[in-house]
């Protein structure tokens, strides 16, 4: 059985209809670097904007989260992962969702009900207990005994300090081959949640006023990867399905078993899946070192590292080994996998070769750092250095040293790593904090102008000329295009003009909800039309631009304000970037 076309079937069956996963790189989001969960490109719907599909949705969403980063290893974390979701945009609410969700868990998949077990939100001042799914669950044959009532911190959601929020129901199954208990104690690790179904009847408003929703949505999330072992009966994610054929090739390598190696395969496995999916997004995130390309290019990296620890060479096509067999699995849910294959493998084989160079460079800044060492202990910060700057693992220092017959402050450097990864998880948090932050008005300015700039560009540059990517911010806008020349001084001041004649005309921006194929038809353009739905929605500003977009949009291109380019410089091979203001 595979878990994602029954899930998608069951809800199709029940008025749903599936929706295509979105991009794993948000467009036009800098508050986060992934899209983290399946709600996440939702949120504008959720807040009441009309859906071209209707007000039953469901899909399978891609997701990264790098929270967990440093429990990759063990069996249940993964970076990279897909949650199933079903939504109601103000249709059904709490009595159908509970049912539908028990009914997919004993009657599709046909979990033992006496395995089950479920939270509830026992309220929490002007929020009254969630009475309504309390009744529901013990309608459903759920006992109270297995009925836990939690507070705000494991049962209530709200994306960011305001907005839409409500309790929800946590569903928990027991995964062990031990008695089951007959009182549910969440805090017994033996039960794992496997699904959340988020009840949001309330907004909060900045004051912290709770006030009811006109539109109450259910929004639910169900982690493939952990629901598969449980279905497997397995304890260990990494020896399911979804895995198996991975972790088989890494063996292959390797020349190892699975067995007394599992920390570093595990690291491999999800590391490569994870990178695939990365550098196959249209966004065409390259490793680097800032934001979405510094993670790729730290996972990557500490993949090789793991593979060293396996005795695998290195300076081998390993990785890409690996991630065709991923590309293998995944292919056929996702078109960016099979499209930008090409792509994926390149990425890992050019980055392979550069860290194996910088490797080389640290065994050479060992050498002197050896030679002008001050007793028989390589401190704190040159170990330090030679992880963060050298890619080298503690371990590999150590075990240098012991051939020169040094020894490592070993202690020293776990300190300071554990600092380093304490700034790293404050900027991560910090990166990962949004979800609303990108709908004001001013960002909302900043949409319609890289339509603009997107038509000028095509008018001063050249027909060929296409977005490759955006990133927004309430104090600028960013825009990627195909180039391949070095804008000039000419070039950019037309295409400034051009803007600033279309702002001073104050067009009207018209806004249409067309099949995909009749949008393109029509003339609309489309950055990665593949992650479309079968119904788009189309922004049309006079007779300058038409585009398919998911919004917003201001009124009239008046509205905008002075259009100005601060900056224009290569992206990448083939791309320029403009960074541009509105005054």
């Amino acid at each position: 059985m595979n878990l994602k076309d029954e899930f998608i079937k069951y809800f199709v069956s029940k008025g749903h209809v599936q929706i295509p996963s979105a991009p794993l790189i948000p467009e036009n989001d800098p508050s986060v670097l992934f899209n983290t969960a399946g709600m996440q490109p939702l949120i504008p719907y959720l807040m009441g904007k009309e859906h071209p599909l209707g007000k039953r949705l469901c899909d399978y969403q891609k997701c990264v989260r790098l929270t967990d980063l440093d429990s990759i290893g063990d069996k249940t974390h993964h970076t990279f992962f897909e949650m199933l979701g079903n939504w109601s945009l103000g249709d059904y609410f709490k009595e159908e969702s509970i049912a539908y969700s028990f009914e997919f868990l004993t009657k599709v998949l046909k979990l033992p009900v006496n395995k089950l077990a479920v939270t509830v939100f026992k309220g929490d001042g002007d929020i009254p207990k969630d009475v309504v799914s309390e009744s529901v669950w013990k309608s459903l044959g759920i006992p109270s005994e297995r009925i836990a009532y939690l507070g705000v911190e494991d049962n209530f959601w709200i994306a960011g300090d305001t907005g839409p929020c409500g309790g929800d129901t946590e569903i928990f199954y027991f995964r062990s081959d031990d008695e089951v208990p007959k009182v549910f104690d969440p805090k017994d690790e033996r039960w794992v949640e496997i699904w959340n179904n988020v009840f949001m009847e309330f907004n909060k408003d900045s004051e912290g006023k709770i006030t009811e929703l006109p539109q109450k949505n259910v929004d639910t999330g169900m982690g493939l990867e952990r629901v598969v072992a449980v279905l497997e009966g397995k304890t260990d994610n990494y020896e399911t399905s979804i895995w198996k054929e991975i972790i088989e090739v890494i063996e292959k390598i390797s020349g190892k078993a699975y067995k007394g190696n599992e920390e570093s395969m595990r690291i491999i496995a999800d590391h490569v899946r994870t990178a695939v999916f990365i550098s196959a997004d249209y966004a065409g995130i390259k490793p680097s070192n800032t934001d979405q390309g510094y993670i790729l290019r730290r996972l990557i990296r500490r993949a090789i590292r793991h593979a060293k620890k396996l005795d695998i060479d290195t300076n081998s096509d390993f990785l890409e080994q690996i991630a065709l067999e991923v590309i293998k699995k995944y292919e056929n849910y996702y078109d960016e996998i099979k499209n930008n294959k090409d792509i994926v493998l390149e990425v890992l084989r050019n980055e392979n070769i550069k860290f194996n160079r910088t490797l080389s460079k640290g065994l050479k800044e060992f050498e002197k750092l050896v030679k002008h060492i001050d007793g028989n202990m390589i401190d704190k910060d040159n170990a330090f250095k030679l992880y963060d700057t050298y890619g080298f693992p503690i371990e590999l220092t150590e075990e240098l040293a012991r051939e020169k017959g040094l020894m490592v402050d070993t202690l020293g450097f776990k300190e300071k790593f554990k600092a380093h990864q304490e700034l790293s998880r404050t900027a991560s948090a910090g990166k990962f904090k949004g979800g609303l932050a990108s709908t004001g008005e001013k960002e909302t300015k900043y949409h319609t102008a890289t339509h603009l700039l997107n038509a000028a560009l095509k008018r001063v540059v050249g027909r060929d000329v296409h977005q490759k990517g955006s990133n927004i911010t309430e104090e600028r806008m960013r825009f990627d295009f195909s180039c391949d020349h070095k804008l000039t001084d000419q070039e950019k001041r037309k295409v400034e003009d051009l803007v600033n004649e279309w702002i001073l005309d104050d067009l009207e921006v018209n806004v249409e909800t067309l099949p995909k194929k009749e949008a393109i038809e029509s003339g609309a353009e489309a950055m990665f039309i593949d992650k479309y739905g079968d119904i788009v929605t189309v922004y049309t500003i006079g007779d300058v631009s038409r585009e398919v977009c998911g919004g917003p949009h201001v009124k009239t291109t008046g509205e905008l304000g002075h259009f100005k380019i601060i900056k224009e410089e290569a992206s990448s091979a083939g791309v320029r970037r403009i960074k541009a203001i509105l005054e």
